[in-house]
């Protein structure tokens, strides 16, 4: 303290001021004594600033000694959970406040224990006799036990406890909730996985808070700062967590408790933690945040709630708050919201919006964030150009913006920014042609993708000199041709994939000095041989030569000994039935993952037998036949196996029991028989089971019911007997299908506790029981099929309230359900298939039904429902199928807004009825989609539904039932036959061009159509409604013959038409005889056709066989 003395001098003089005559003794001893006491503040003073403990000399006591001694004896090694070596980090002959991750105080005790990180297991007892102790750190660790044995409460000193990652499980000790000075606590174990939609998954052994729970486990915490309990199951509290956490804990600043099986919604109060810096609650069903969330969190500098469910408007004010760095509110598909203005210097260091629904144009202050390192916008929906002001974030190290909607150009300046590592663009609409950019040989970039793309021109020679480039996605662009050899020079490249690029490999491509590759993908490259320039491959791990024109046997050199990854499908190839194992030179790769789909291969590949390792193998869509080898059952560690639409015969092998990885089995579309093996117990790990359109038969196994993994089941079209089994265990099953079976009795109450049912599929059996209203529990089901069984009864719920929230398709056609029909037991405004048809339902439709915003599909033919036409229904704009025949509606069909119509409605059936009148002008302007198909909708051959489940539709004329099991888009009928129609067919049923089915027979019109002119060829088929045309309706067509035309087939080498019968193949022969074409120059219109030109002429013969084939019985084997 260089001033000391000055001080000293100082208070003299002004003492010697105050007291003139004091005694020169008594001075002396005053001096003395202000010398004494500036001297221990000094010293103070000194010691205050430095390191605590470090400077000053310290002894081990015994008592301390002793129990680090026997914390050694009892630890060993043990990198993978077995035992490897005894644990001896410490000198036994030095001071244990020396030894390594061991912190004493000044007086010996220790105060500190560090050994995270060692692989260490064993017990650590001895650890609680150290009462002095305030740091302990055991994380990383692989202990793999439990914690109740372990006296935590002894630790009254502790301050911060760290045992994260060192697998410990089950309950977590009340003791611990005694430590009050606690600080720091981190129980946490990081996954990389996240909940499933509504249920905790975890496969290893956790920590658990039930008994206590949370809020009677952090009640005495009162100064803890920061709390990880990440990975602990806390899915009991509901959100009691949430409100217990604010009141209690006031003073911390980090929470983080991701995959806790927290449940939302998120409470408010977490806003009112004035401290709070750091807020982590990924993979949690939170689903929404409370209004204003953490708007008011001004010291907020990380949250991240990502794959959280979360779904409604993001509060965008969160990120502008004054300190926030790092947000990540990524996996949450269903969140909303879009970017703000970025005012100058705001703070963010890393943005992650990934797979969330954030729409809108980037904005150009984006170019105001000057920190940002990470911005990652993928799989969203933004739409517009990239920003050019991107270009002034010099600190960007990753730029993901892929999987968008933005257009516009690539500007070269994106290629320049100076920190830059990784620019991720594909599958987005950007265009036009890359220019090249300067400062090419000084860029960071490592990672380029621009795949899938409309990208023109050729490849930028800058490009090719990036000199760190390691990873380089431009396929699925229209670039030019491209030469192989161009890529030569990238000399640390890993990673290329040039998949769609027609791709010139020069004959001699064997001397390619090619960089040594790790990922190849050369998907669609129209390639016709395996590239020779592989043989020189020697680093390859993934390889993928999918989707081109190779055919023959696959070359020995192409196994690289490194490969693990490989897809040849869509090729025409095979493979030799011995290669040469015992040449030293020849070493056959282990791999991990095989697809062989669609390569026309009639048995598998030799080489599988000695596969140990692979985990994944796809060979669907190819000829094999016989048995499913027995060898398959030796690779223990397959997880994924699909041999589906084959011809595989035999039965399902015993063995499979063994593959205790298995998650997913799918031999679907083969001709297996026997029954499904009945000890199924060992795959613990099952998750998908798909053995649907075989002949196998017998009972559904117990087992199926049993196994807590399984998410999907599929049984159908087989011949399964007696009853559907108890699924009380299968709490993750999501799909259900056992339809077109033998199957009886009820349906089992057990299906009930399938919380997490999304589709029930038991139709085409012989159940009989009433309607399920007890299914009402499963609050995620979405699907319920319940056609062609013996259901009976009425269906009214008597409790008037919806009990399916999340209902969207409802089949329980072809049943014996009766009385009227009430949908209020139903969301309506989630309703979008509604299938009834074929019960004894009667009474008025019910005008519910108009509320069903969403409603596509409405099937309620065939039942005694006595109405009038339902024109109230126009409002609803979604629909597209409309079937009301057989049954006992009346009237007029008059009253329709022909301005507004049904702007969506294809398929119309209202035949078999009892409605009259004339066919009026505003019902068929009203039909707008039957009139026009957009060059879209013709272009895609899209289906009625969604992915999860897919319409289907019967069309019925003359008799003849033609059943739809996937309903196009494009598929338009009108059926108005047997009502009692009369006067004239309006001449404006010409606007119907995109008709493709209609049917106006069997009513009283008064006079025929005009057919002329419509490039009509063939015998016109002999039934009443033919040959009631004049000459004049047939004008114009020189290639039609027959009745009631004068010109004979056999003079125009046709044959002859059939006589008129009811005779349904002469009726099908005659009418697949006749090419029609509806691209016609006068009425545009063929009427009183069952079928149109699409399934004729499209499908032609072959459909009318298969369908003379396929009775109804065995539709489901037609494929």
């Amino acid at each position: 303290m260089p001033n000391m003395k000055t001080t000293h001098l100082s208070i003299n003089k002004l003492y010697a001021k105050h007291n003139p005559s004091s005694h020169p003794t008594n001075m002396n001893t005053l001096h003395f004594l202000i010398s004494l006491f500036l001297f221990s503040c000094f010293l103070s003073l000194v010691l205050s600033f430095s390191p605590p403990q470090t400077h000053l000399p310290k002894q081990c006591l015994d008592d301390q000694r002793a129990p680090l001694l026997q914390l050694q004896h009892h630890l060993y090694y043990a990198p993978h959970f077995t035992f490897s070596s005894k644990f001896d980090l410490w000198d036994v002959n030095t001071d244990c406040c020396s030894w390594e991750g061991v912190t004493c105080d000044a007086y010996g005790h220790v105060v500190g224990i560090d050994l995270s990180y060692k692989n260490l297991s064993g017990s650590f007892h001895s650890i609680f006799d150290l009462h002095h102790l305030q740091h302990l750190n055991l994380a990383g660790n692989n202990f793999n036990t439990t914690l109740f044995s372990y006296g935590f409460d002894k630790l009254q000193n502790l301050t911060h406890l760290n045992l994260s990652s060192s697998g410990f499980h089950g309950q977590i000790p009340v003791n611990i909730s005694f430590l009050s000075r606690l600080v720091s606590l981190d129980l946490s174990y990081q996954v990389d996985y996240c909940w499933r939609s509504g249920y905790y998954n975890l496969s290893r052994p956790h920590l658990k808070l039930e008994k206590p729970n949370f809020k009677t486990f952090i009640k005495n915490l009162k100064f803890l700062t920061e709390l990880y309990l990440d990975g602990a199951d806390i899915s009991t509290q509901s959100t009691k967590w949430c409100e217990t956490t604010s009141p209690v804990l006031s003073n911390l600043r980090v929470l983080t408790l991701s995959n806790c099986g927290l449940k939302g919604p998120l409470c408010s109060l977490l806003s009112r933690l004035p401290f709070l810096s750091k807020l982590i609650l990924d993979c949690n069903p939170i689903s929404y945040l409370p209004p204003n969330f953490l708007l008011n969190s001004s010291r907020l500098v990380s949250l991240s709630l990502s794959g959280c469910n979360l779904n409604g408007q993001f509060p965008t004010g969160i990120l502008l708050l004054p300190k926030i760095q790092s947000i990540d509110i990524s996996s949450n598909d269903q969140l909303m919201g879009q970017l703000p203005e970025f005012p100058a210097n705001n703070a963010l260091l890393s943005l992650s919006l990934g797979v969330t629904n954030f729409s809108g144009k980037l904005p150009e202050s984006i170019g105001n964030l000057k920190f940002l390192t990470n911005l990652e916008l993928s799989y969203c929906n933004f739409f517009g150009p990239i920003p050019s002001s991107i270009a002034n974030l010099s600190h960007l190290v990753n730029l993901d913006l892929s999987s968008n909607k933005l257009s516009g150009s690539i500007h070269s300046s994106l290629f320049t920014l100076p920190s830059l590592k990784n620019l991720y663009l594909g599958d987005n609409q950007l265009v036009g042609k890359i220019d090249e950019f300067p400062n090419a040989s000084s860029s960071l970039i490592q990672e380029l993708s621009m795949g899938n793309n409309y990208l023109t021109g050729p490849i930028p020679k800058s490009i090719l000199q990036l000199p760190r480039l390691e990873g380089l996605y431009i396929g699925d662009n229209s670039f030019s041709s491209m030469k192989l050899d161009m890529f030569v020079q990238l000399n640390n490249l890993r990673t290329l994939g040039l998949n769609n690029i027609s791709l010139l490999i020069e004959s001699d491509n064997r001397s390619l000095t090619f960089p040594q590759l790790e990922t190849l993908s050369l998907r669609s490259c129209n390639l016709t041989e395996f590239p020779e320039f592989i043989k020189r491959q020697d680093k390859l791990v993934n390889l993928d030569l999918s989707n081109n024109h190779i055919h023959g046997f696959v070359p020995n050199w192409l196994w690289k000994s490194s490969l693990s990854w490989v897809d040849l499908s869509f090729n025409v190839i095979d493979f030799p039935k011995q290669l040469p194992l015992n040449d030293a030179n020849f070493s056959f790769p282990m791999l991990t993952e095989l697809y062989l789909i669609s390569c026309n291969i009639s048995a598998f590949p030799e080489f599988l037998k000695s596969q140990k390792n692979l985990e994944e193998f796809d060979a669907s869509y190819n000829n094999l036949s016989g048995p499913i080898p027995n060898w398959l059952c030796n690779m223990s560690q397959l997880r994924f196996f699909n041999a589906s639409y084959n011809n595989l015969s035999g039965s399902i092998p015993n063995c499979l029991d063994n593959m205790s990885q298995l998650d997913s089995f799918d031999v679907s579309y083969n001709n297996l028989s026997g029954s499904i093996p009945n000890c199924l117990d060992n795959m613990s790990q099952l998750d998908s089971f798909d053995v649907s359109y075989n002949n196998l038969s017998g009972p559904i196994p117990n087992c199926l019911g049993n196994m807590s993994a399984l998410y999907s089941l599929g049984l159908q079209g087989n011949n399964f007997s007696g009853v559907i089994p108890k699924f009380s265990k299968a709490t993750q099953l999501r799909f259900l299908k056992v339809s077109g079976n033998r199957l009886e009795g009820k349906l089992p109450r057990s299906l009930a506790k399938c919380t997490n049912l999304m589709v029930l599929d038991v139709g085409s059996n012989m159940i009989n029981d009433t309607f399920p209203f007890w299914l009402e529990k499963l609050t995620y089901l979405m699907v319920l099929i319940l056609r062609e069984n013996r259901f009976y009864g009425q269906i009214k719920h008597f409790k008037h309230k919806s009990v399916f929230p999340t209902l969207d398709v409802l089949d329980i056609a072809s049943n014996q359900f009766s009385g009227e029909l009430s949908i209020d037991f139903l969301q309506p405004t989630r309703l979008r298939s509604l299938k009834i048809g074929g019960n004894k339902l009667e009474g008025k439709l019910s005008r519910s039904l108009a509320n069903c915003s969403a409603l596509e599909v409405l099937d309620l033919g065939n039942n005694m429902v006595r109405d009038t036409f339902p024109f109230w229904l126009e409002k609803l704009p979604s629909l597209k199928v409309l079937v009301l025949r057989a049954n006992r509606f009346y009237g007029t069909i008059s009253k329709i807004d022909s301005e507004r119509g049904f702007p969506k409605l294809r398929i119309l059936d209202i035949a078999s009825n009892n409605f009259s009148g004339d066919l009026s002008i505003e019902f068929l302007q009203s039909l707008k989609a039957m009139a026009k198909m957009t060059n879209d909708e013709k272009a895609k051959l899209d289906y009625i539904g969604e992915d999860y489940y897919q319409d289907s539709v019967t069309i019925v004329n003359k008799g003849i039932e033609m059943f739809y099991q996937k309903v196009l888009t494009i598929l338009t009928c009108l059926d108005l036959s047997n009502n009692s129609f009369h006067g004239r067919i309006p001449e404006e049923i010409q606007m119907l061009r995109s008709l493709r089915v209609m049917n106006l027979s069997n009513n009283g019109f008064s006079a025929g159509l005009n057919l002329s002119y419509n490039q009509l060829e063939g015998s016109i088929p002999q039934s009443n409604q033919f040959i009631t045309f004049t000459n004049d309706s047939y004008r114009g067509n020189p290639k039609l013959c027959g009745l009631p035309l004068s010109r004979k087939c056999n003079e125009v080498g046709l044959p002859m038409p059939p006589p008129p019968g009811e005779d349904e193949d002469s009726w099908l022969y005659a009418l697949s005889t006749w090419k029609i074409a509806l691209i016609g120059y006068a009425s545009g219109l063929v009427v009183g056709l069952c079928i149109g030109y699409t399934v004729l002429n499209e499908l032609g013969n072959k459909w009318v066989d298969k369908f003379k084939k396929c009775g109804k019985r065995n539709r489901r084997r037609c494929r």
